[in-house]
């Protein structure tokens, strides 16, 4: 059993299931969690939502993707495509849901589990938590609405997490407004409880402690001066002219990732920003996704990383310098007929 979805007291519960694969997010899981939502939604016994994860490693260290692999190696483009509407609205949905939506996270929270975790109204994270939007690596952009979260970021910082994929600490996530609050691990399954006998969420805000000091703080003001220069060519130009060690660190950071990848996402965090709403994010998303495995990095990237496992994969693009405008905007096109539309089929 991948999931694991029931009514406990007042509490509607969602608990994923795959520890020894870090809780990765199966298409079948996705639809799963959306029928759990749909039903709970006119449920009046059903007074909140929580979601956690079996395992002390991961909450959810992204989407399943080895079937968008194999069906793209095949030539079947449109199964990626399927599952990524499906996902998103998904996404939609619990940003939208009008339930208290809590979610607690441990260990890696990355891609997908970003997802069904951080669009929630109540998002707990503890002295493990490490969150990241890494999809640069495997030649896809930060999706599931990852663009409007690194939009809210303070400054710049977005910017600079969704290029390189940095990870974030607990404190880092409440300071990038990825998560709300800090309750240590071990209080986890005592402020559960409490949820699901009285239906109220206060608990959770009773039960918090004070983050710590977050490190992007630190980086925040170097950021905000290299990332707000407009394209990304501009980005890359002021990177290399900049001295000291976070403009080199970020550099060697970008040189692992998918060129054609870290080129848009200047343009699309700049889009989500602008345009201020998760529909408008996830819509710019899909246009980059949708294209990923037929014309971008996303199947040399998934082979490179956890097929072959070489880690030495071949893009499309040898450097991000290589990259032009027209590239990018080639990505991130109006898709027409096919643009994404978040109504159920």
């Amino acid at each position: 059993m991948d999931i694991h979805i029931r009514k406990s007291g007042y509490a509607g519960r969602i608990t994923l299931h795959r520890p020894k694969a870090l809780n990765a997010l199966t298409y079948q899981m996705t639809l799963d969690i959306e029928s759990a939502l749909d039903t709970w939604i006119a449920d009046d016994a059903v007074k909140l939502v929580v979601i956690d994860a079996e395992g002390e490693r991961a909450f959810c260290a992204g989407g399943d993707i080895r079937d968008i692999y194999n069906t793209a190696v095949a030539g079947n483009f449109e199964y990626g495509r399927a599952f990524w509407r499906d996902e998103y609205r998904l996404n939609a949905k619990i940003a939208a849901f009008p339930k208290p939506f809590a979610a607690f996270m441990q260990g890696f929270v990355m891609g997908g589990g970003v997802g069904i975790s951080c669009h929630g109204s109540h998002r707990v994270v503890c002295e493990t938590t490490q969150i990241a939007m890494p999809e640069c690596g495997i030649g896809l952009v930060p999706d599931v609405g990852g663009s409007l979260l690194l939009a809210r970021a303070p400054g710049r910082i977005g910017e600079y997490l969704g290029m390189t994929g940095a990870r974030m600490t607990a404190d880092d996530a409440i300071y990038a407004c990825f998560a709300d609050t800090y309750i240590p691990r071990l209080k986890w399954d005592e402020v559960i409880a409490t949820l699901e006998a009285t239906g109220d969420i206060s608990g959770i805000t009773k039960a918090a402690l004070a983050p710590g000091v977050s490190k992007l703080r630190g980086l925040q003001a170097e950021a905000d001066a290299l990332f707000s220069r407009g394209s990304f060519a501009e980005v890359l130009a002021a990177l290399k002219n900049h001295p000291g060690a976070f403009a080199a660190n970020t550099l060697k950071a970008l040189a692992k990732k998918s060129p054609l990848s870290v080129a848009a996402i200047p343009d699309l965090v700049a889009a989500s920003r602008t345009a201020g709403t998760l529909d408008a994010a996830l819509t710019y998303e899909y246009r980059f996704t949708c294209r990923a495995a037929s014309d971008g990095d996303l199947i040399e990237g998934i082979k490179a990383t956890l097929i072959d496992r070489s880690h030495l994969p071949k893009w499309r693009y040898p450097t991000p310098e290589d990259v032009d405008q027209a590239a990018i905007d080639a990505m991130l096109a109006p898709l027409g007929a096919h643009e994404l539309t978040l109504e159920a089929p």
